[in-house]
């Protein structure tokens, strides 16, 4: 099994070939939370992940017959970029495969690391089958994205760095996929400090890990925001190492993780995937429910990657400020007379809301004949300036409300 010298041997295999990343106390997020988070930036990893560690303490074992014939990855994400870029480094032949539906910015990511890219399959289970096969076929050696023992001594390096730079560290809360990156944080850190707490994080809809670890029947869903933990199967190795290494495992929603990027972003001024936030996301909901068992504590969290859709990144932003009351839709029933619409807009104006869009809707409408629904999309400073805004319209005789409730 893993130990503490394996992931110490990892260190020294990885040493000037991964980013040492920084791991810093967060003061706005700890003000918060009323409690001392650590946060380890593993985003800023070159391919944006901490997959790299173990991808690469994995290739180093490889044989020189090996390197020669080549590696092989079933990936759509970061796993792939890390075996890729690596191979590259290493002059290492490599193939990845993924499935048909992924995305085209990771594939052409992938493939700008040399690797040969195969799409097989519509769903991971389907791209993995044939990945075993090409392996057989072409004599390829499979690296694992989670269930290998070189792997996980590689992301285990993450735990040694964080007890490094913070010895005093009460807990770490680490999100699960296949369990890769807690085994091998969860071996350094309870190793050098056995009193410390590990805590997983997997999301509603994949909680696979969870189900295991507590004799559960728990279908996985079919999407989550956090693609990077959505892994139907733990691992075998990784199984055995969270159930006696695991102190409990929390589950997240997709708003809770939602949640989180936006806070990261606003806050910390960094860009992370959902699996990413998920630890965040946590914290965040355990605040919520008024708990509060990490009152005072120093606590850390790995920010594991920040490959995110930009797409995707600005609807989260955009539904961000909506809950936080920083982007609001009114709806407001006007006379269809001349002049009736530049009234309202000149009262919002006044009232120091700006206008980002107005529908206007005279067909869809149980008003009576001659009147019509605006709705109004504005930018203000919280909850309190929306309702001042409803308040001057309704002042001034309009019926006006928030669309949004």
């Amino acid at each position: 099994m893993i130990d503490l010298s394996a992931i110490q041997t990892a260190r020294e295999n990885l040493r000037g070939q991964v980013q040492k990343t920084p791991f810093t106390l967060s003061r706005t997020l700890s003000d918060i939370l009323g409690a001392q988070i650590w946060l380890k930036f593993e985003n800023l990893q070159f391919t944006a992940s901490f997959k790299e560690r173990g991808a690469l303490n994995r290739m180093l074992t490889l044989s020189d017959a090996e390197r020669r014939q080549g590696v092989i990855a079933v990936s759509a994400g970061n796993h792939a970029q890390g075996v890729a870029y690596h191979a590259q480094r290493m002059g290492i032949p490599a193939v990845i495969v993924m499935p048909r539906f992924t995305p085209t910015v990771k594939v052409a990511n992938t493939r700008r690391f040399g690797a040969e890219v195969v799409l097989a399959g519509d769903t991971f289970d389907d791209a993995k089958s044939h990945g075993l096969t090409l392996a057989r076929e072409r004599g390829l050696v499979m690296i694992h994205p989670y269930d290998d023992e070189d792997v996980i001594a590689g992301q285990g390096t993450v735990g040694l760095e964080m007890l490094e730079d913070q010895p005093d560290l009460d807990a770490v809360i680490i999100a699960i996929g296949g369990g890769g990156l807690i085994s091998g944080i969860a071996t350094a850190v309870k190793t050098l400090k056995p009193d410390i707490e590990v805590i997983g994080v997997q999301t509603e809809r994949f909680p696979s890990m969870y189900a295991a670890l507590n004799g559960q029947e728990l279908n996985a869903g079919h999407y989550t925001i956090a693609e990077g933990i959505a892994v139907k199967t733990p691992g075998t190795i990784t199984q055995e190492i969270c159930s006696r290494l695991v102190d409990r495992i929390e589950l997240v929603s997709e708003a809770d993780i939602e949640h989180a990027i936006v806070v990261l972003l606003e806050i910390e001024k960094t860009v992370v995937e959902g699996a990413g936030a998920a630890g965040l996301a946590a914290l965040l909901l355990e605040q919520q429910r008024g708990a509060s068992r990490f009152a005072g504590k120093r606590v850390g969290l790995v920010l594991t990657g920040g490959n995110i859709d930009p797409l995707m990144l600005g609807e989260l932003i955009e539904r961000g400020m909506v809950r936080a009351g920083r982007l609001a839709r009114i709806r407001v029933d006007l006379r269809d007379l001349p002049g009736a619409l530049a009234q309202a807009t000149k009262l919002i104006a006044d009232a120091h809301a700006n206008i980002t869009e107005v529908h206007h809707q005279r067909a869809f409408t149980t008003l009576p004949v001659r009147n019509v629904e605006v709705d109004f999309v504005l930018q203000t400073r919280g909850p309190e300036h929306i309702l001042e805004v409803i308040d001057v319209l309704n002042r001034a005789g309009f019926a006006a409300s928030n669309h949004d409730h």
